[in-house]
């Protein structure tokens, strides 16, 4: 669905009347502050003049603008400013006096060279929270490393926990450590801000991409922890429960997914396999992970009897959770999806129409909102540097010099 554009001088959501200026790149961070701006923050995205975020060059464009950008950049206003120059350093510091937020994703260090160390923030800014993305943590060994997603998912755990039994360690499709590093970076912001409302302080947060991931390693870290033992790749079958997984039916895959006694003894009725729970090998859990391979033989036997949409009626009628496993043409057309408004179609002027997700977070008083699409690179380095009190003279000898 095109949701609409609103008067940006209005903006709505239960981030409405925050500040962020957005220092950030790529994926971990960008989504972090897009969340943000979803839910009402004011977002700056200060971009490198004549550069911009690299993503804007990557991935297929429509009418000349990266879809893969606007992915992750609704809802902000550009600017370019040339961190590398002192007047541009000057003008940062203007923005970050009116600011209550700062992200970045540099290597740890660098915004220290830019002459903004932790204790010159903390002493000009009392009130600015501070969040940053980094690959390993701003202190330990691994400190200075450079790191993207591919590297997170390898050195976290993550990696080696997917994949098909006996096959090699596989990645996630998506960029699940930018992703789960920018919601935790978001939820930070967010939880300073309300500890910001009670003392009056600001603060300084950082997550990691893999820290992230190990945080998300679950119940395979807690059976790791348990027993000492290195978890197995299981595929798509559940490393502690069966059956739980994917079944063949006459047509294709079904998704299974009863995670308790009670829904096995659903699933095995709905199956017309009740019996199988008389047979020791199969009573609990236990002995069904044991003979695994046996039982799913047999539940095969019975699945591929009737096609993947009967099986979805049939078994979640009888309470079993399940459901097809689609492509994402399929899964924009679904009428779950679209009835949540998870496609959105950005309106990028000359570019057209892009679509993107939308917005997971559903809330009824101050829902999300789509505010702008997607900014041109120093689409708004004008408007910004008028809010801080430059004039066009000022404006034009700034960008004469290179510093916008």
């Amino acid at each position: 669905m095109e949701a609409p554009v609103q008067d940006s001088t209005r903006l709505s959501g239960s981030l409405a009347g925050i500040r962020v200026i957005d220092l950030t790149r790529v994926i971990s961070g960008p989504f972090a502050s897009q969340m943000l701006g979803d839910h009402g923050a004011e977002v700056i995205k200060v971009e490198t003049p004549g550069e911009g975020d690299v993503v804007r060059q990557q991935g297929n464009m429509v009418n000349g603008f990266s879809a893969y950008f606007a992915q992750f950049n609704r809802n902000k206003r550009s600017m370019t400013l040339n961190l590398r120059t002192a007047e541009g350093r000057q003008v940062l510091d203007r923005l970050l006096a009116d600011a209550d937020v700062l992200v970045e994703n540099f290597r740890p260090g660098v915004l220290a060279k830019m002459g903004l160390d932790d204790d010159t923030l903390r002493t000009r800014f009392p009130r600015l929270v501070v969040g940053r993305i980094n690959g390993f943590g701003s202190t330990g060994p691994y400190r200075d490393r450079p790191a993207y997603d591919f590297v997170a998912q390898a050195m976290s755990g993550f990696m080696g926990v997917n994949g098909a039994e006996g096959g090699e360690p596989m990645r996630a499709a998506p960029p699940i450590s930018d992703m789960v590093a920018s919601l935790n970076l978001a939820f930070g912001v967010s939880a300073a801000l309300v500890r910001r409302e009670r003392t009056g302080q600001g603060e300084i947060l950082e997550t990691a991409l893999t820290n992230g991931l190990v945080a998300m390693l679950g119940y395979l870290a807690a059976e790791f922890f348990a027993t000492g033992k290195v978890p197995t790749r299981t595929g798509n079958d559940h490393p502690m429960l069966y059956p739980y997984g994917l079944f063949e039916a006459a047509d294709g895959e079904v998704a299974i997914a009863p995670s308790s006694e009670v829904m096995v003894r659903r699933l095995l009725e709905a199956l017309g396999q009740h019996a199988l729970l008389e047979q020791p090998r199969f009573a609990d859990n236990r002995q069904r992970m044991a003979n695994r391979d046996a039982l799913r033989e047999i539940l095969n036997g019975v699945t591929r009897q009737r096609s993947v949409a009967e099986w979805i009626d049939h078994l979640n009628a009888a309470g079993v959770p399940c459901g097809r496993v689609q492509d994402l043409r399929e899964t924009f057309s679904d009428p779950q999806i679209l009835d949540q408004q998870m496609r959105l179609e950005l309106n990028q002027g000359e570019a057209g129409t892009i679509a993107t997700t939308g917005f997971p977070i559903k809330m009824r008083e101050a829902p999300a909102a789509l505010q702008r699409p997607a900014p041109k690179l120093g689409e708004h380095t004008a408007e910004v540097l008028a809010e801080l009190g430059f004039d066009a003279t000022q404006c034009e000898d700034l960008r004469r010099r290179g510093v916008v």
